[in-house]
């Protein structure tokens, strides 16, 4: 949380102070010239005494630190350790916090500045300072921080975006680790990768790898040669989640997205030396749109580390590492184009193509006047078309006055409720069920039946005979008439069965009267004998 509220945003100014700090506060920089000379490849003073000292910075929720979890800077800060006097600042920022910093190193802070910390690094910067930001993508809208304020006042500010590699990067992955080889803006770069991949080469396997920077002229700047000119992208280097710079004068861009990221050849990385001749101190600001170059990774990937040492060594104190001034008045920077929101654009009515062909068929706007092609005239919600109207009343004669709302008049009136009734919707009764019908059994002559039953009733014993009788006598059709006895069932017993059928062959052999020729008395005296 801030201690003051913060001023609207400035534009992008340099501001030139007057006011200096105490002197006691920055008396570690006055000494540092005595040290060794990394800048120009030397030794470091046995003890180290005299070596640039390093902060890291952990008390804004930095997302990179040393001693952040998941990686973080601990290899770097290990390899520090031969050159600088690295350490971390934990405490809050202030005048008395800075007191003996060189390089001050924020690696993505996460937390927003107050005033006081902004004056207190505005005042440092001013005394001769260093000051080395470390971004991430999303810029300091992800974070949530407000480090532009800070960086304004330099020509940097870093963008909300994040760099995409275009094309496949082999190794790599993922699309936002992208692999520039054609991004270094400033030779100075470039000779500085060289000088460093030369020294290392000759000291041997078995010799500590140490990195030079080029040597310098009288007026303090690089000196190159004319083969040299043409050699500003030998060097590569990976930014894995990173965001692009907006940088203007007097900061200078030294790397970029180059061809092959999008968005191209945007800056990734920028410098700011401030001039005390005209007022602005002896202070020096650096900007990296990575943090994870440096993390434990990403720093042996690429050239990676090579350039982390040239940005420090261009940080430390009375450096004379140089910029190339060529480059740095004229960098191969080219303008910020945004991509279109895909998902927003969806959601979108869809635009209407005119498919305006010539003569031979050919479409007659080229690629460059494709915006052409959107008719936005077919539909429209305006008013173009109410002076016509309003004038149309002159042309017809007719007399104009506002309108008025026209109370509604219901002729018909509203017809009678009647209750609605509707006839009980009562459930349909099931259709009957269909009776099972043995096939065999009903079309099957009585014969078979009855040869069919005596093999089954063929154990000879009373049951099988009384279930013989019985079952015969259903299936030749004989049946009581009255004076046999009936099981419960309804079924006549096998007594009762041999009964009907003795009664009816008896019946059968009775003779009749009408079954006799004769007549008169004859016929009655043969009847009965």
């Amino acid at each position: 949380p801030s201690k003051k509220a913060l001023p609207p945003t400035k534009s992008l100014s340099l501001c030139a102070r007057t006011d200096h700090p105490t002197p006691h506060v920055f008396q570690s920089l006055k000494g540092a010239s005595g040290f060794g000379d990394p800048t120009k490849g030397g030794s470091v003073s046995t003890g180290r005494e005299a070596a640039p000292s390093i902060f890291f910075t952990a008390c804004k929720n930095e997302k990179y630190h040393p001693g952040s979890s998941g990686g973080g800077w601990k290899r770097w800060f290990r390899r520090l350790r031969s050159s600088f006097r690295p350490s971390t600042l934990k405490g809050a920022i202030s005048a008395d916090s800075l007191s003996g910093c060189d390089i001050l190193i924020l690696g993505a802070p996460q937390q927003k500045f107050s005033v006081d910390e902004f004056d207190a690094l505005k005042d440092w910067i001013h005394a001769g300072g260093s000051l080395f930001l470390f971004a991430h993508e999303g810029g300091e809208d992800f974070l949530g921080t407000n480090i532009n304020y800070l960086l304004e006042e330099y020509g940097i500010s870093v963008n909300g975006d994040s760099t995409v590699r275009i094309t496949p990067g082999g190794a790599y992955g993922h699309p936002k680790e992208t692999l520039v080889t054609d991004g270094v803006l400033n030779r100075a770069v470039t000779r500085f990768v060289e000088k460093a991949a030369t020294s290392a080469s000759g000291s041997g396997s078995g010799g500590r790898e140490r990195d030079e920077a080029p040597s310098a002229s009288r007026n303090h700047e690089v000196s190159f040669s004319s083969s040299s000119k043409t050699s500003t992208n030998t060097c590569a280097f990976v930014a894995p989640f990173g965001a692009t710079l907006n940088v203007m004068k007097p900061a200078v861009p030294v790397l970029s997205t180059g061809k092959a990221v999008f968005p191209a050849q945007r800056p990734v990385g920028a410098v700011w030396s401030g001039d005390h001749r005209r007022g602005e101190g002896r202070g020096k600001v650096a900007v990296l749109g990575s943090g994870q170059m440096a993390d434990d990774e990403w720093l042996d990937k690429e050239d990676n580390a090579k350039i982390l040492d040239f940005f420090l060594r261009y940080l430390s104190p009375n450096s004379e590492l140089k910029l190339y001034t060529l480059d740095s008045e004229e960098p191969d920077v080219g303008e910020y184009e945004n991509l279109p929101n895909v998902a927003a654009l969806a959601e979108r009515p869809k635009a209407c193509l005119n498919d305006a062909r010539s003569a031979n068929g050919n479409v007659s706007v080229t690629q460059k006047d494709f915006t052409s092609l959107f008719i936005d005239t077919l539909f429209g919600l305006d008013m173009d078309l109410i002076p016509d109207a309003v004038a149309l009343y002159t042309e017809l004669g007719v007399f104009k006055k506002p309108l008025q709302l026209i109370a509604p008049q219901f002729i018909t009136p509203t017809p009678k409720l009647h209750p609605a009734v509707f006839p009980p919707n009562l459930r349909e009764l099931p259709p009957p069920p269909l009776e099972l019908f043995d096939l065999e059994e009903a079309f099957v002559s009585p014969q078979t039946k009855l040869n069919a039953l005596l093999s089954r009733c063929g154990g000879g014993s009373p049951d099988d005979l009384q279930r013989f009788i019985k079952e015969g006598a259903r299936i030749c059709g004989v049946v009581a008439d009255g004076g046999e006895e009936v099981e419960k069932d309804g079924t006549m017993s096998a007594d009762a069965a041999l009964l009907a059928v003795f009664k009816k062959m008896v019946t059968l052999k009775t003779p009749r009267s009408d079954d006799f020729g004769g007549e008169g008395d004859d016929q009655g005296a043969d009847t009965e004998a």
